[in-house]
């Protein structure tokens, strides 16, 4: 089978696939049954989040990788213990496969615990294999004993180390220095024999299976005579690039960055390919951390520029033949690795300088404060681990109770995040219902009428037997012309009919891949299974929905054309109304890309080609150039959809667009009539969204557009070409004539060049003149004045100017009554004195004496306001009277 993707599937429980055994999980659980018995995989996994999380050991140990590929056997009540051993005894010791000398490996057994006995059927087969019994050790429940969950498959397992010889320290398993590195487990059986059952209960499996696992990376490092995952030519290639890159040995003092940026590389790009993007939630979070790690690495080797994008094609050409998505979405790949790196490269070097002064008086040994790391998580982006990295050159560590304290405010929300990042489990009625009437027969494709016959209704989760009217409840037919909703486009609406009996269908959707539910109301009559049903789809909406789909292919294409290969879609939505459109792309598309990618999807339109539709192999159809989109789940047999022509080339003309597609479709590209975009967005980080519509809603729309911008054109009195620069004219007359009202607005409240003073009792008036300063107060030159009708931004202005008229600085205050009764207030104070004299402390003072609160600004300048406008004079007292109380002080 092909390694499944690194998103699972049907298991909201994990955030990424971890394990050969994931994709199989409904069929352990007997959930599912498929035509095979036995199978094989190299599945991709990523360990980096959740329970399995070592990203901080991850370079500077021998086998701790984000990324590996596990190496699994399978028997789904086929072959057991016997041949499971036999089998791997076989691959490993044979000349013919592995060739690994046989005493070199030793094994381990379970020695029974918690009520399941010692497992001497295994150790008999082993012996019968070839093993002596002093090479076979026995462990309890922790090492030798696997479970799925707190219930379900579980059985005892048996492991195979390997010897990697005297020259490296370490005991046989069970010796008291096992911990050691000279003897690593290689393969685990597991034989799953028992079901745990919820209250401590262990039953017999009905169909004992096999789940085995060994890692690529341990047993390449066996067979190419090697102790260090590391030193297998696997990662050397990549480490080899990255010497090249860096111009830094790769051994000495910074082995362990090489050995970092070579595995997050793997991981972040394989993670990119399976449509997984940066961000700061769930999946996207786990994949910035390992890539701001790398880029942590990538910076004390002294890369001045980003460096992981760089060495993609390296990782390219060292998997891609093995992993073809990974050639498919190289482009994505760099540009996703360059845009973040560039991002982080700023955040980075404020997060050092923070490190760097917090830890400034800590000696070796020492532990960073919790609160700080989370500050660094929080504000800057720092995970812990990688805060712990930087510091662990400098023997230091971080304490990490304090972080997880300061977290836990956060929790819940992660923990919703991440529980909630996978697709949503399937409801087990849906098993039972697709094992007992199989798939359902589509026939949308060439028809939207035809008969059915009710298989099954479920009603609130459950199997019914009818349905009566005015009811809801989800219908299996045999057959169906309705659409499920997947891959982006929505589940068709329509009616059912028999004589007495008509059923309204509200939604039609997909379960398991191919059973085929429709959500139904009863409106007249009773449902009953077994009833024969003249189905018919809602036309209208059917056919607005196949413009809608076939105009997102030519779209995805236009985009790539105009903006690069790296577009690549990131999720849709297909309605009969309008269609959604998100790819892959780090910045703002201009206006004029929107035209020209318009432009190109309408002269496909215009062609009026037909749109052809085959079905063909998977890999036959890849092979072929057709894109697939990285979150859909493709069978062995795969329908392709080309639409429109290109001339020209080596091989003369071919397809314009040419996808691996399970939607409805128009027949020829003219039944699209038009695509119009009619939004541009952001949706996250790095992910642009396109939104558009055609046929009758891009005219009506386009239309109503063309309408409005006559009405607006009379109004102006201009012809509709030159309604641009007649509005900005307008608006920059606007912006003048408002920064004239305001001048006069301001000249008019000082009172030209007659100036009205204010006295304070705390005040003594000196020689009255023009605009200059008539009171001091504690020695302290003050201009305060009051004025009315102004807005009180202008008072900010108006202040600037009365400080003017202060030759030998002071303070100056000036309070305005406002239109609606509330009144504001600012004070300024000039350089001179705005070391001891704080406006802010003025301000406050006046404010409270104006029935308001607080207020704020500089110590130079602060403004404040408050609902009592007849209390202005006794606002300037309150600013006098706390003046002369700061003045003395």
């Amino acid at each position: 089978m092909h390694s499944s993707s690194l998103v699972p599937a049907n298991d909201p429980t994990l955030l990424f696939t971890n394990a050969g055994m994931n994709q199989f999980k409904d069929l352990f659980l007997g959930a599912e049954k498929r035509e095979y018995q036995r199978a094989t995989t190299s599945q991709k996994c990523v360990r980096a989040g959740g329970k399995h999380n070592d990203l901080e050991n991850v370079g500077f140990t021998r086998r701790h990788h984000t990324f590996f590929e596990m190496l699994g056997n399978f028997s789904f009540g086929n072959y057991f213990k016997r041949d499971a051993i036999a089998f791997a005894w076989e691959l490993i010791t044979s000349e013919e496969w592995y060739g690994i000398p046989k005493d070199k490996l030793y094994v381990t057994i379970f020695e029974g615990a918690d009520g399941v006995p010692r497992d001497d059927e295994a150790e008999g087969y082993w012996i019968e294999a070839g093993v002596p019994k002093e090479r076979i050790f026995t462990f309890g429940l922790k090492d030798n004993f696997w479970q799925m969950g707190e219930t379900g498959p579980c059985g005892p397992c048996s492991e195979i180390f390997f010897d990697h010889g005297d020259k490296i320290a370490g005991g046989p398993p069970g010796s008291p220095d096992a911990d050691g590195d000279r003897y690593i487990e290689i393969w685990n059986l597991v034989f799953m024999q028992y079901e745990q059952l919820a209250g401590g209960e262990r039953v017999n499996l009905p169909r004992p299976s096999i789940d085995t696992g060994m890692g690529l990376e341990r047993v390449a490092a066996v067979l190419q005579g090697k102790h260090d995952n590391y030193d297998i030519d696997l990662f050397q290639a990549l480490i080899r690039a990255s010497v090249e890159a860096t111009g830094v040995a790769a051994d000495g003092e910074h082995k362990v960055s090489h050995r970092v940026v070579a595995d997050h590389l793997r991981a972040s790009a394989f993670l990119v390919a399976d449509g997984v993007l940066p961000s700061n939630e769930g999946r996207g979070y786990v994949l910035r951390r390992i890539m701001r790690r790398a880029m942590r690495h990538a910076q004390l080797l002294g890369a001045k520029e980003p460096l992981l994008w760089r060495l993609a094609p390296a990782l390219t050409r060292e998997m891609g033949a093995a992993y073809p998505e990974l050639t498919r979405a190289e482009a994505l790949i760099a540009e996703t690795l360059k845009l973040e790196e560039t991002r982080f490269r700023a955040t980075l070097a404020r997060g050092l300088a923070i490190l760097e002064d917090e830890t400034r008086g800590l000696g070796v040994g020492a532990k960073l404060a919790g609160e700080v790391a989370f500050k660094l998580y929080d504000t800057f982006g720092f995970p812990l681990d990688l805060t712990q990295d930087a510091l662990r050159a400098r023997g230091m560590g971080v304490d990490a109770d304090g972080f997880a304290a300061a977290m836990e405010r956060q929790r819940a929300e992660a923990r919703k995040a991440w529980a909630g990042s996978g697709e949503a489990a399937t409801e087990t009625v849906w098993f039972a219902l697709r094992e007992r009437l199989g798939a359902t027969e589509f026939l949308g494709y060439e028809t939207e009428t035809a008969e059915g016959v009710a298989s099954a209704i479920v009603r609130e989760g459950a199997e019914a037997g009818s349905l009566a009217q005015g009811e809801r409840g989800w219908l299996v037919l045999n057959q169906t012309p309705f659409y499920g909703e997947s891959g982006g486009q929505v589940g068709d609406v329509g009616r059912m009919l028999a004589p007495g009996l008509r059923l309204a269908v509200l939604d039609t959707k997909k379960r398991l891949g191919d059973l085929i539910v429709h959500e139904v109301e009863v409106e007249e009559g009773t449902l009953q299974i077994g009833a024969a049903l003249a189905l018919r789809v809602d036309h209208e909406a059917r056919s607005a929905t196949r413009a809608n789909h076939s105009a997102t292919h030519l779209l995805h294409e236009a985009l790539r054309q105009v903006l690069g290969d790296h577009v690549a879609q990131k999720g849709s939505l297909v309605s009969p109304d309008r269609l959604r459109f998100d790819i892959a792309h780090p910045k703002p598309i201009t206006s004029q890309e929107l035209a020209a990618v318009e432009d190109i999807a309408n002269r496909v339109v215009l062609e009026n080609a037909p749109v052809i539709t085959r079905q063909m192999g998977r890999d036959e159809a890849r092979a072929s150039g057709a894109r697939a989109l990285f979150d859909e789940k493709y069978g062995d047999e795969v329908r392709v959809v080309s639409m429109g022509t290109i001339e020209g080339g080596d091989n003369g003309p071919h397809p314009y667009s040419v996808e691996l597609c399970g939607g409805t479709h128009v027949a020829r590209t003219g039944d699209i009539g038009l695509v119009s975009i009619v939004g541009e967005s952001a949706v996250a980080a790095g992910v642009r969204r396109i939104e558009a519509k055609t046929r009758d809603a891009a005219r009506h729309r386009l239309n109503a557009d063309s309408r409005a911008l006559a009405d607006l054109a009379a109004l102006l009195r201009a012809p509709v070409g030159e309604v641009g620069g007649r509005l900005e004219t307008l608006i920059d007359e606007r912006k003048k004539l408002e920064r004239e009202l305001a001048d006069a607005r301001r000249k008019l409240a000082m009172g030209g060049g007659a100036l009205e003073v204010q006295l304070s009792a705390t005040g003594t008036a000196m020689a009255s003149g023009r605009a200059v300063p008539t009171l001091t107060v504690a020695g302290i030159p003050v201009f305060f004045k009051k004025v009315q009708g102004l807005d009180a931004k202008d008072l900010k202005p108006l202040a600037d100017e009365a400080k003017l008229t202060l030759s030998t600085g002071g303070v100056v205050a000036v309070a305005n009554s406002g239109s609606d009764g509330k009144a504001s207030l600012v004070v300024a104070v000039t350089p001179e004195y705005a070391g001891r004299i704080s406006a802010v402390d003025l301000v406050r003072a006046g404010a409270e004496a104006l029935g308001g609160r607080g207020g704020g600004g500089r110590p130079d300048m602060a403004q404040a306001g408050g609902p009592n406008a007849s209390k202005l004079q006794e606002a300037l007292d309150a600013v006098s009277a706390k003046l002369s109380e700061l003045a003395k002080s």
